[in-house]
């Protein structure tokens, strides 16, 4: 894997503290996004290297391991295991105190890293000794409309000029992701490919509000359906139903329409509900007839 200089793509020096690394991410993410640039390859490369770069350098964990390791940053648990094997056993070479020979030490290693029988040990025995690493972890973004997650799809990402095509399942959630092993960068010396990791962002295209797999709208009601009540037709997600509003209905009252929510994520065939509210309307411009009549409605309510 290329070395990639996070801290230059975030444009920052390495002192920058948590502050300077978030506003930098947040103001080179606007400038780069793929909605902000749309056909332009090389700003969706800028994209998703802003997005790693962001990933490793505001943990600090993993920042430390960067800063210490570079490229292989990845693997530092792997290569500081290594290291601290290679000195106690030099150590206890010195010391004359340990039964455990060079053989030995080289056959250990590679019995957890995988070495190389053909060739000679880094420690000077009669094998090499190549740790066998986990390729790279890929990280991308794609954007959906909230109308195209209602069934289940199949979508094709680009990731480092491959195509990948996939089934995205109905119901998948906004910032939610999703794991595609062996679709990451390659493994070293017979490692295993490393995995992608695509997180969705749902633009809401619709009129309705989606809380979970439950969804809410609003819908405007005249005066007098909700005085004498009747029935009407209100829009779901998968066309038109009609519902019966009782008479006497009060501003803000809700209707549960069971089922007509929002698929749920890997549950054919079961959906959330769909809660109405209705905002009533209050009638402007009174003729001076309609006034008389509802005079005498409120007389006659009194």
């Amino acid at each position: 894997m290329d070395y990639i200089d996070y801290y230059a793509v975030l444009e920052i020096p390495k002192t920058a503290d948590e502050k300077e690394i978030k506003k930098a991410y947040r103001r080179l993410a606007r400038k780069f996004h793929p909605d902000l640039n749309k056909g332009d390859q090389s700003a969706e490369t800028k994209f998703k290297q802003i997005n790693e770069a962001n990933e490793v350098l505001s943990d600090p964990e993993k920042r430390k391991k960067y800063d210490k390791h570079g490229k292989d940053w990845m693997h530092a648990d792997e290569i500081e295991n290594a290291q601290r094997q290679q000195r106690s056993y030099q150590g206890s070479r010195s010391s004359g105190g340990s039964q455990f020979d060079e053989r030995d030490f080289s056959e250990y290693f590679e019995s957890m890293f995988g070495g190389d029988r053909s060739g000679r040990s880094d420690f000077g025995g009669s094998r090499r000794a190549q740790a066998r690493f986990k390729g790279q972890d890929y990280h991308a973004e794609l954007t959906l409309n909230l109308s195209d997650v209602t069934k289940t799809q199949k979508q094709t990402v680009t990731v480092n000029g491959k195509n990948l095509r996939f089934s995205i399942p109905a119901g998948i959630k906004d910032q939610q992701s999703i794991v595609i092993k062996g679709q990451g960068g390659p493994g070293a010396n017979g490692g295993p490919a490393g995995d992608l990791y695509l997180k969705f962002n749902i633009l809401n295209d619709t009129s309705f509000k989606r809380e979970g797999d439950d969804l809410h709208k609003e819908i405007s009601l005249d005066l007098y359906k909700a005085l004498l009540g009747g029935e009407i037709f209100v829009d779901t997600m998968d066309g038109k139903v009609k519902i019966n509003v009782p008479a006497g209905t009060q501003n803000d009252a809700k209707v549960k329409l069971k089922g007509k929510g929002f698929p749920v994520y890997k549950e054919d065939g079961k959906f959330g509900d769909l809660y109405i509210k209705f905002k009533i309307i209050i009638p402007t411009n009174l003729t001076s007839e309609e006034q008389e009549l509802i005079a005498k409605l409120s007389k006659l309510r009194s």
